[in-house]
């Protein structure tokens, strides 16, 4: 909305820095911050008149038997200040802007819902798994369906670009559609797995938000494109606006969800923040990057069909102590905090990795 400001600036000429992106996406991140830590508390406070608290698995690390009754559903928290924030600095008028409202909007429901059943209706299964299932896949068909139409660059619709070579793409054809739904789908899911600890799946969504940030600010950018090789995708920087809005409402929720957790973010905003970034990774036409910069998500992923895979098939034999590998740290003495700051280490690294690919080529 701030955007159009800038068509007032004969009037007043510092309205003009409304029309640049990097200055919307700063306004964006401080904005969703403040928004956050603003309310956040009364929040928090009025989740725990409802009695909205977490149930613990007493077959889990012994040291989560004290976060019983934790406040949860407080990924509210990051839905409203992201929406907000991006309704008040993004142009809405952006294709990729609304795909992603849309996408928020239709997972942020399934969660809330998965939530609501567990923790305000005491059914301890949630809403049914092919109930989400469902919604998920609806969102990916819309999302990959509309590309499809209308694709980021026409030129490589179907093309899949590698990351650290020079213009070398696989040609997937009919293919693509379907790796675009499973890259929604499947992200959307990995953040939900790595949610199992203090600060855990908001402080590490962060650095993948910030390296597709940067990503589409950079696909968005002819000149900048160009220089780094990479497909240039117009209207794809706006996308930096959104992402930014994403970094500054997860910090905010960090605040509070810092171990000792005041609160837990839940499915409400778990299953949007991975699904946001898919679609951010396929709207710059960065698909691999994903298991790049999301690798954290994409070990955790892993660690569970491992797991399973290996308890079905090896006669009940584990591999990992417990499964997300998160828990599998803890149980070997770790502590919970150490766990997460080491994890959030490794995504930043993974970052840097994943942009280094600007360069390497």
């Amino acid at each position: 909305m701030l955007y159009y400001a800038h068509y007032f600036k004969e009037f007043f000429t510092p309205l003009n820095v409304f029309q640049y992106i990097t200055f919307r996406a700063g306004g964006a991140l401080i904005t969703s911050f403040l928004l956050s830590l603003l309310a956040g508390p009364w929040l928090i406070a009025k989740l725990r008149s409802y009695k909205i608290g977490q149930v613990q698995r007493t077959d889990g690390p012994q040291t989560h038997l004290a976060k019983q009754g934790t406040t949860t559903m407080g990924g509210l928290l990051i839905f409203m200040t992201l929406l907000v924030s991006t309704l008040l600095w993004a142009r809405i008028d952006n294709r990729f802007i609304l795909l992603l409202v849309f996408t928020t909007v239709v997972l942020a429901f399934a969660g809330w819902l998965d939530d609501y059943t567990k923790l305000v209706k005491k059914n301890p299964r949630g809403a049914s798994s092919a109930f989400k299932f469902s919604l998920q896949l609806f969102a990916a068909l819309v999302v990959t369906g509309y590309l499809a139409a209308n694709p980021p660059n026409a030129a490589y619709a179907t093309l899949l670009s590698i990351p650290y070579t020079k213009e070398l793409y696989l040609h997937l054809g009919f293919i693509y559609a379907a790796l675009a739904m499973i890259i929604i789908i499947g992200s959307s899911n990995a953040v939900n797995l790595t949610d199992g600890l203090d600060g855990l799946a908001a402080g590490t969504i962060v650095f993948s938000a910030l390296t597709f940030a940067i990503l589409a600010y950079s696909a968005g950018n002819m000149k900048l494109a160009s220089y780094f090789k990479i497909i240039y995708v117009e209207g794809a920087g706006e996308m930096t606006v959104f992402l930014s809005a994403m970094i500054g409402s997860c910090l905010g929720f960090l605040w509070f969800n810092a171990h000792p957790a005041e609160v837990f973010m839940g499915d409400t905003s778990s299953l949007f923040l991975g699904g946001t970034i898919g679609v951010a990774a396929i709207c710059t036409k960065q698909e691999l990057l994903l298991p790049v910069a999301g690798g954290i998500f994409l070990l955790e992923t892993l660690s569970v069909i491992l797991q399973m895979g290996s308890y079905k098939l090896r006669n009940k034999k584990r591999i990992f102590l417990m499964a997300p590998i998160h828990h599998h740290f803890e149980l070997k003495g770790i502590a919970e905090s150490k766990v997460t700051v080491r994890f959030w280490i490794a995504g930043i690294m993974l970052m840097l990795i994943a942009l280094s690919s600007l360069k390497i080529r």
